[in-house]
């Protein structure tokens, strides 16, 4: 009798701790879903921007200047009457194509950098760490400004400059990685067999420490995007008349005291929520990655 009594009980009697790692798996892998979800959706929306834009977003009509959303501008006008949902929609073609350069650039370059001096050793290996470390002395952003100085406004400048900027973060991880890697016997095995260094690294070490270099490129494209962003706020990055997310904060600056925040408001909305979720995409990657997550 006391074992039935008992019996009724046993699936409440699991640990709490357990209840609770369930429920956080759940909410993060939520949270993940909608992430990438948002995270496509934007890129789609770069991709497809001319067929998706309802109105020219370049078309200036001051009849519409600071006009409140309605049916015809559903984000309403700024300060030139342009369609603040038309130049959004465009601006995500530049705003992701800049951060799409600097992360290809940076991790092709760090990978090399950090790979070749991981196999190598001795002098090689102190020679590229050491200049990796003198190119983390330079601030990203102004290096940006430097180069834009000197060659003009553009995606190019600022993309060269941010890209020699995050490579010594990319180039540390893989050198990491690769001497990890190097250390395994399989690597030892193709040495003996008289395989050439440059065919072992490229077709068995590189691919084995791609995955954690990719995750975290994933998140450094978060923090191009706001560097890039911030260098057209500022005005060093793509010229005027090209919608960007930054360009278009700077130029909604004055609505938000007329009243029609909104020009400002939609695209610095927008860069914060890719940062983030191109953060948590990044993050959730690595997190499989190690083995921390399913």
């Amino acid at each position: 009798m006391t074992a039935l009594l008992l019996r009724p009980k046993e699936p409440r009697d699991r640990p709490r701790a357990a209840r609770r790692r369930g429920g956080r798996r759940g909410d993060g892998a939520l949270l993940h879903r909608l992430c990438l979800g948002f995270a496509i959706l934007v890129a789609l929306a770069a991709v497809l921007a001319p067929w998706l834009a309802p109105h020219d977003p370049n078309a200036v009509d001051f009849g519409s200047a600071l006009a409140n959303p309605s049916p015809d501008l559903l984000l309403g006008g700024d300060v030139s009457g342009r369609d603040t949902l038309s130049r959004l929609i465009a601006g995500a073609r530049t705003s992701l194509l800049g951060p799409l350069g600097v992360v290809l650039l940076s991790t092709l370059l760090g990978t090399a950098i950090g790979v070749t001096a991981a196999w190598r050793g001795g002098w090689t290996d102190a020679l590229l760490s050491r200049t990796s470390e003198l190119l983390l002395a330079f601030p990203g952003l102004l290096l940006a400004m430097l180069l834009v100085t000197l060659y003009g406004r553009g995606l190019i400048a600022p993309v060269i400059a941010l890209s020699l900027a995050y490579t010594p973060f990319v180039s540390r991880l893989a050198r990491g990685l690769a001497l990890t890697e190097t250390a395994k016997p399989y690597l030892a095995a193709y040495r003996i067999q008289g395989f050439s260094g440059a065919w072992i690294c490229v077709r068995h070490l590189v691919p084995n420490i791609a995955p954690v270099v990719l995750a975290q490129s994933t998140v450094t494209f978060g923090y191009a995007l706001l560097d890039l962003a911030a260098l057209s706020f500022l005005g060093l990055g793509v010229p005027p008349l090209t919608p960007d997310w930054g360009a278009m904060i700077n130029d909604g600056q004055s609505a938000i005291l007329d009243g029609a925040p909104l020009s400002a408001l939609a695209p610095s909305l927008a860069v914060i929520l890719t940062v983030v979720a191109f953060n948590v995409v990044g993050e959730r990657l690595a997190d499989r990655v190690a083995g921390r997550t399913t």
